[in-house]
């Protein structure tokens, strides 16, 4: 089949696979409640790749996904995470967190410290229980990687968050923004941490030269969009957005480092918030599942499922535990109603897509291995799996209770 399919048809054909399959399962099976559809592409992804359908059936892995279509997908995928990264940038609200600055600065930062310390002494641990080598990349240096374990065990996934909070129907309500603004702070602190653990000595001038330019840049470039009509606005946006990775990956910070910075330093407003949430939602349809397949492709097995799982599941409590104390803390500081911090931890220790795009960078500079890799996978989709059961509930108690 391979010597007789063209590469063109080979494409397609794994096009259909990617987007086929999640969707039947999804809306078969009904799983909506605890996996939404985002959540089963991502399992598919791991499932389709040559780690679980391939190492059973290598003869479909190897026909379909060959070389060339596996080069072709990535291109994709490149520009997919970059566009969902570029709108979490541009879904930051900035001047509200600044308005309630107090409030806001002492969540987020307990949202975000408590999880990081018990990730990076989760990763302190995996490294005792057996060799680093297994879960240190060839390039990382040990304060890397317990950096960057503690911070992916600290993240957000901002733009999830607001899919969750749509089928909630909380996302417009005063609770739903005071959520969005805990987590538009730490997703700023999450990808300066991740530029501090990417930091090259060696291109120090490049990435000083980047962000000096940005910064120049920045000014010049919101006077033109805020001057030009609103269908121009994308395209000069995209244009933004793909020099920004370029740049961010010539220095050394890491393509979605750039387009990150990209969508922060632009206002939403300029592009209509409808206009982006169908943007958004575009791009996790028609994109996204090939970034999951590509995610999958980078999972190994190699140490064993069992040894994957009791790491993915130490990574898991440290998430919870860590994001539920910070907020419970944080609420008893600041005198919240009871069961509020309990909603409130729970949906902030969504993981999901910016956690997996965060470990594909750390995974790319080579400060994780593919076992620490996989380890972490496993964690975002389980924390994710969890937040609709849990927080549902909790919410029809407190309605009941008001």
């Amino acid at each position: 089949m391979a010597q007789t399919l063209p590469v063109t048809e080979l494409f397609l054909l794994a096009l259909i696979i990617i987007f086929a399959l999640p969707y039947a399962f999804w809306r078969l099976l009904r799983t909506d409640y605890w996996a939404p559809l985002v959540v089963v592409q991502i399992i598919a992804g791991i499932v389709l790749g040559p780690g679980v359908l391939g190492a059973v059936f290598p003869a479909y892995y190897q026909t379909v996904f060959t070389p060339q279509v596996i080069g072709a997908l990535n291109g994709i995928a490149w520009w997919a995470v970059m566009l969902f990264v570029f709108v979490a940038g541009l879904e930051l609200d900035l001047k509200e967190a600044w308005k309630f600055r107090r409030e806001t600065g002492l969540t987020a930062g307990l949202a975000l410290g408590v999880p990081l310390v018990l990730g990076a002494g989760t990763a302190v641990l995996l490294l005792e229980l057996s060799d680093p080598a297994n879960w240190i990349g060839a390039k990382g240096q040990t304060w890397q990687f317990i950096a960057g374990i503690g911070m992916a065990c600290a993240v957000t996934a901002l733009p999830i968050l607001i899919l969750l909070m749509q089928k909630l129907e909380i996302l417009r309500t005063p609770f739903g923004q005071r959520i969005l603004r805990y987590a538009s702070l730490d997703d700023i602190m999450i990808w300066g941490v991740l530029a501090l653990i990417l930091l090259d000595w060696e291109r120090v001038g490049r990435q000083a030269a980047y962000l000096a330019g940005f910064a120049v840049a920045v000014v010049l470039v919101r006077k033109f969009i805020a001057a030009i009509p609103q269908r121009d606005r994308w395209a000069v946006g995209l244009v933004w957005l793909a020099a920004n990775g370029y740049l961010a990956d010539w220095s050394g910070l890491h393509y979605m480092v750039g387009a990150f910075l990209a969508g922060a330093a632009l206002d939403a407003k300029w592009f209509g918030i409808e206009n982006i949430d169908r943007f958004r939602d575009t791009v996790l349809m028609a994109f996204m599942p090939v970034f999951f397949l590509s995610t999958g492709l980078r999972t190994s097995w190699d140490m064993g499922g069992a040894i994957a799982f009791a790491a993915a599941a130490l990574l898991l409590f440290a998430m919870v535990v860590g994001k539920l104390a910070g907020v419970a803390l944080a609420g008893r500081m600041l005198g919240w109603p009871k069961g509020q911090a309990w909603i409130i931890g729970w949906l902030l220790q969504t993981k999901a897509l910016i956690m997996i795009i965060f470990v594909n960078v750390l995974f790319d500079k080579q400060i994780i291995t593919s076992s620490a890799f996989t380890a972490l996978l496993l964690a975002a989709v389980g924390s994710t799996m969890l937040t609709i059961p849990v927080v549902s509930p909790a919410l029809k108690r407190q309605e009941a209770e008001d």
